[in-house]
């Protein structure tokens, strides 16, 4: 099993836990669990490493952290089973995931460090310089644990940081292995990855000797991380939950943006934050697109995503598939009509529940209101832009939405409307790394990616000339 990263070695833990392989349930593993000594060795580690790491040329950062990339791609088999293994997804979206990490990892590396020599009438007042913090401590979700631990990794790395990163308890293992992969390409320290039960979060994100935290995660524990770098006055960036809605205007080509609408939201059997979680149709279509949704839906091929041909895999843990059967339950008893699926379990070992398209929903019910993050998705009818915009608003989250038209003009206003800090049009779920990932309301702090997520691994200072 992958070992944790602590000051340039591989380090164990007295005591392990269990990681659980969702498609059977079935422990396949252990991972170490770390003591809040080791959480405290890995800050020292990084607080030691923080003080050449700053000082390093960065062009000698750029090129470790591609050298980096090099190495994931190297050894993206390995990290593509341990993804598969311990959090379920099939194996084109953990290949994506691992391929990803490397594409993230060395566009990062090319970016321009910020800075500008400020003037007044032509003469120079001064310089505003960026800084960077010390120690980050990175916390990372289950759901794509691999490339959010590089979305924090890759920035902080860059404008001088280290890092202390802890992973989910219930997917550890690819990370621990990236820690591995990279030894020998970083100096001892500037990363350093431990793995725990959550138990040691709090001490984590309580510790006086890290300076940033980013966290991605759901919006309660998001509170929770916020609420504790007030203690020390921490920088904070978090990338939160959401209740992303897409709206369909009539004009669309129906089959065409039924795939493409299928697709963002069962993606990872819809455990991605910015998935679609509620589609608001024109009543005009509703109907045809419903149908469309359940055909796709009833092609999918559920199963074990070690087999290549699965496209829909089991929820990553016994906590989500409970949440998510008891959301579908719940839009029954509401009135919901299944035009595809049923609030059950798949009849096979494994958290799986096969995807499902409810109309007939109102907005009230909890599938509409709550991030459901699983294969279950609600078809809303609207007839007016003004009343569909509300409705898509009346939500305390605010991550990411999409509009779907022929007239672009059209779909960029009413995306202009949305509250959400990303909003395609005529697609959905498209991160790329030159462009900012932010969340708005309950959704987030902050922003990750691009030129924008790299300065929030920086303070500010300015250097006042006379």
């Amino acid at each position: 099993m992958p070992s944790m990263t602590i000051d340039g070695l591989c380090v164990e833990a007295t005591d392990t836990y269990d990681v659980i392989n969702p498609a059977t349930t079935d422990v396949f593993a252990q991972a170490p669990q770390a003591t809040e000594d080791q959480l405290d060795a890995a800050v020292a580690a990084a607080q030691r490493a923080f003080l050449t790491w700053r000082e390093t040329d960065v062009a000698v950062r750029r090129e470790v952290m591609v050298a980096c990339a090099v190495r994931m791609r190297a050894h993206a088999d390995e990290l593509i089973d341990w993804l598969v293994r311990e959090q379920g997804k099939p194996f084109v979206v953990a290949q994506g995931e691992v391929m990803g990490s490397a594409r993230w990892m060395e566009f990062t590396a090319g970016l321009p460090l910020p800075g500008e020599v400020v003037e007044v009438d032509g003469v120079k007042v001064g310089e505003v310089r960026r800084k960077p913090y010390g120690v980050v401590g990175a916390i990372v979700p289950w759901n794509y644990p691999l490339i959010s631990a590089v979305w924090k990794i890759a920035p902080a790395l860059l404008t001088g940081n280290t890092v202390v990163l802890k992973p989910s308890p219930f997917t550890p293992l690819a990370t621990l292995r990236l820690g591995e992969l990279l030894l020998d390409l970083l100096p001892p320290g500037v990363l350093n990855i431990i793995s725990a039960t959550d138990d040691l979060a709090p001490a984590m994100t309580a510790h006086s000797g890290i300076r940033k935290l980013t966290f991605t995660g759901s919006t309660a524990t998001g509170k929770k991380v916020f609420a504790a770098a007030a203690e020390h006055i921490k920088g904070v960036t978090l990338e939160l939950g959401g209740n992303d809605p897409a709206i369909v205007l009539a004009d669309v080509d129906v089959a065409d943006t039924a795939q493409k609408i299928f697709a963002a939201a069962f993606a990872n059997s819809g455990q991605v934050c910015s998935a679609i979680k509620r589609v608001y149709v024109h009543a005009d279509i509703h109907d045809a697109l419903v149908v469309e949704l359940a055909s796709l839906a009833g092609k999918a091929v559920i199963g074990s995503g070690l087999d290549e041909t699965v496209t829909v895999g089991p929820l990553s843990t016994q906590a989500q598939f409970d949440k998510v059967l008891d959301l579908m339950n719940d839009a029954a008893e509401q009135g919901g009509v299944f035009a595809a699926g049923a609030p059950e379990a798949v009849d096979r070992p494994g958290y799986f529940i096969a995807p499902a398209i409810i109309t007939g929903l109102p907005d009230t019910a909890r599938l509409v209101t709550e991030e459901q993050f699983g294969p279950a998705l609600p078809i809303l009818s609207f007839t007016h832009i003004d009343e569909v915009v509300s409705r898509a608003n009346d939500t305390p989250y605010g991550l990411s939405a999409s509009v779907w038209s022929i007239d672009i003009e059209a779909a960029v206003s009413v995306a202009s409307r949305i509250d959400a800090g990303t909003v395609w049009v005529n697609q959905h779920m498209k991160p790329r790394p030159q462009l900012p990932t932010a969340g708005v309301k309950a959704s987030g702090v902050g922003a990750e990616n691009g030129a924008w997520g790299l300065e929030s691994f920086l303070q500010i200072q300015t250097i006042a000339v006379a």
